[in-house]
C-alpha cells in the first residue's frame, strides 16, 4: 500500500488502484478490479471481502474503525468519532478527531480530497464532482473541522482535456467564484467548456488559506490501468481514497 508523503507524522493518505493482489474474481468484466462500491450491481459478498481486506492492512497500522457513506454529490458533511453507525450516513464530507478511524471517499472521476491540521490531530475526507465543488462541500468541510486545516490532498480525478461540461456549468462556478474563469477552456462544440477539477480545488482551498495543497497530477479517464472511470463506461466500478491517524 501506497501512503502519500509529506504529511503530519501519523497521518495516512492514499488511494486505492483498480489492481490489487487480493482482487476476486468478477461474473461481469466491466467490474473487473478491486471495486469497493455496493451500488454499482457488483456482487455484495464480493465488494464486503474486498473492504474486509482493505481493513486487514489498515490493521497493521492500528486501524479498529472504518466508516464509509452513501454518497449523493451533496454538500453535506458529517462528524464521526466513537459513534456506531447502523446505517451509512448520506453525504459527501468525513471529518473525525478519533485516531485509529479510517475515513472513506469513493469515486471514479470525481475529485477527493482530504483536509487536516498541521498537529496531526484532526482529518477530513470529501467527495467533490463539480456540483460538490460549486454547492461548497469544500466550504461546508471546513467550517465542521474543530481546527483549521493547514493541508490538502488531491487524489486522481477526471482531467481537464477529458471533462467536457456545458457552459451552464461554467456559468454557476464563475457567478460564485469569477477568477475561476481560467479554469475553463473552450471547447470545440459551441457552449462547451473543458473543465480543470483540481485547477478549481486549488483555488477554493487557496481562498480558506490552505497553500499547501498536494497532489492533483493524475486522470481517472486516461489512467485505464490504474483507475475506475464512469466517463470512460458508465458500468464500472469505485476507488476508495482513505485517510487515518495511527
Amino acid at each position: 500500500m501506497q501512503f502519500v508523503q509529506g504529511l503530519p507524522k501519523g497521518v495516512y493518505v492514499g488511494q486505492t488502484h483498480i489492481q490489487h493482489p487480493k482482487t476476486l474474481a468478477s461474473h461481469l468484466p466491466e467490474l473487473d478490479g478491486f471495486n469497493l462500491a455496493l451500488h454499482v450491481n457488483d456482487d455484495p459478498e464480493r465488494v464486503q471481502k474486498h473492504r474486509m481486506n482493505l481493513l486487514d492492512e489498515f490493521s497493521e497500522y492500528g486501524v479498529d474503525k472504518v466508516t464509509w457513506m452513501t454518497q449523493t454529490h451533496s454538500t453535506i458533511c458529517h462528524t464521526i468519532n466513537e459513534e456506531i453507525q447502523f446505517e451509512a450516513l448520506v453525504g459527501d464530507g468525513l471529518v473525525t478527531q478519533r485516531k485509529a478511524h479510517a475515513l472513506m471517499m469513493m469515486t471514479a472521476d470525481c475529485l477527493p480530497i482530504v483536509l487536516g491540521n498541521a498537529e496531526g490531530t484532526e482529518v477530513a475526507n470529501l467527495h467533490a464532482g463539480w456540483r460538490g465543488l460549486a454547492g461548497g462541500i469544500v466550504e461546508n468541510t471546513i467550517e465542521t473541522m474543530q481546527t483549521e486545516p493547514t493541508w490538502a490532498w488531491l487524489g486522481a480525478a477526471i482531467s481537464q482535456p477529458c471533462f467536457e461540461v456545458g457552459e451552464e456549468v461554467k456559468d454557476i462556478f464563475c457567478a460564485k467564484y469569477p477568477d475561476v474563469s481560467l479554469a475553463f477552456k473552450t471547447g470545440q462544440k459551441t457552449g462547451k467548456f473543458y473543465a480543470d477539477l483540481y485547477a478549481i480545488a486549488r483555488y477554493i482551498l487557496n481562498r480558506h488559506g490552505i497553500d499547501e495543497v498536494l497532489g492533483g497530477d493524475q486522470c481517472s479517464y486516461r489512467q485505464a490501468q490504474d483507475y475506475f472511470s464512469y466517463r470512460r463506461s458508465a458500468k464500472t466500478g469505485r476507488m476508495a481514497t482513505f485517510v487515518f491517524m495511527q
